[in-house]
């Protein structure tokens, strides 16, 4: 019997979101933590703490509900990519251990602060750079027989990877730049102000490596952004003019539009790659449909998550909404 609605669609579309928000909410404080060993001082790290402080562990929740979703919703990604990422899984959730030990413990060291701080530093770029090695793991597929993973525990480190991750790190670290410059004020802005176009060039520089290396990882990558031209096209297009917003914002010394822009080069990078995989949830070979679970454990999940995310979204908009103002090393005000 046909079923009234294509639950999978849905679910991907949820599972999508959740994804994006986590990179938008808690790229910008990972961005803290890989800038932390550039900061001139104390006095810095103090600000750039208290920026993200009554946000940062609410931002995790996107990265718990889009796991969840993609557990109860497409098991075959759990069985196929757990084995295959096992590594990099663990770097990512040791790095986001890390930091979380790191940004309690700092507030109350006095002699031990200087190991906090490189315990931070360390933890944001390692989760930050597994992040963005499983990314290029999922661009560039993985191997698999009667929806097996039948690869190697390192099949998913190669050069593409690397990049991907140093490419997510840099790209972390404009989040965390631009994210200063709204919250801040004073020296520690026009720092994060100094930082922000090199860090602009150096994401662009990964990310044109990044696209030209991709189709030649994936051949239907290839074949789908070279077949013709098609609506895909305006996603890089967009990306670069938001590129162009943050350069124009800085030097106009604007707060807002560097941040805002940011996140803008970051959705569209984001929807380009979905657009590029699409409608495969395990590449090469499994698509949407292929991975997902059955149409009733579907449709009793559905009913939680839409309950939760408007709980979730209001959460996250009243903190922030809150804690709008500006923040000094000693707290906000």
């Amino acid at each position: 019997m046909d079923q009234p609605f294509d639950l999978t669609l849905i679910w991907a579309v949820i599972i999508a979101f959740g994804v994006m928000m986590y990179v938008l909410m808690d790229g910008f404080d990972l961005g803290q933590g890989i800038l932390f060993p550039f900061a001139p001082d104390e006095h810095y790290r103090d600000v750039m703490m208290n920026s993200v402080a009554p946000v940062w562990d609410g931002n995790e929740t996107w990265l718990v509900l889009g796991g969840a979703g993609l557990l109860a919703a497409f098991p075959l990604v759990y069985s196929v990519f757990l084995p295959a990422l096992y590594i990099g899984v663990f770097l990512l959730l040791a790095g986001l251990i890390f930091r979380g030990v790191a940004f309690e413990f700092r507030f109350k060291a006095k002699t031990s602060k200087y190991l906090w701080n490189w315990a931070f530093a360390g933890g944001s770029t390692v989760a930050a750079f597994a992040q963005g090695a499983v990314v290029g793991a999922y661009i560039q597929g993985f191997a698999t027989e009667n929806f097996r993973y039948v690869g190697g525990a390192f099949d998913w480190l190669t050069p593409f990877t690397v990049i991907t991750g140093l490419g997510l790190v840099a790209g972390y670290a404009l989040l965390g730049a631009t994210w200063l410059i709204m919250k801040s004020e004073g020296e520690v802005q026009q720092w994060a102000y100094k930082l922000t176009p090199r860090l602009l060039v150096a994401v662009l520089v990964v990310f044109a490596v990044i696209s030209v290396y991709t189709p030649f990882v994936d051949p239907k990558v290839m074949e789908r952004w070279f077949s013709g031209f098609s609506a895909i096209w305006l996603l890089p297009l967009l990306a670069l003019y938001c590129a162009w917003a943050i350069y124009r914002s800085v030097q106009k010394q604007q707060e807002g539009l560097p941040f805002v822009a940011t996140m803008g080069l970051f959705l569209f990078t984001y929807l380009g790659l979905l657009a590029s995989k699409w409608p495969y949830m395990v590449p090469p070979d499994y698509t949407l449909w292929d991975a997902a679970s059955a149409y009733e454990s579907q449709l009793f999940l559905l009913l939680g998550f839409l309950f939760v995310i408007p709980i979730v979204l209001a959460y996250t908009a009243w903190t922030y909404w809150v804690f709008r103002g500006k923040v000094k090393a000693t707290g906000y005000h």
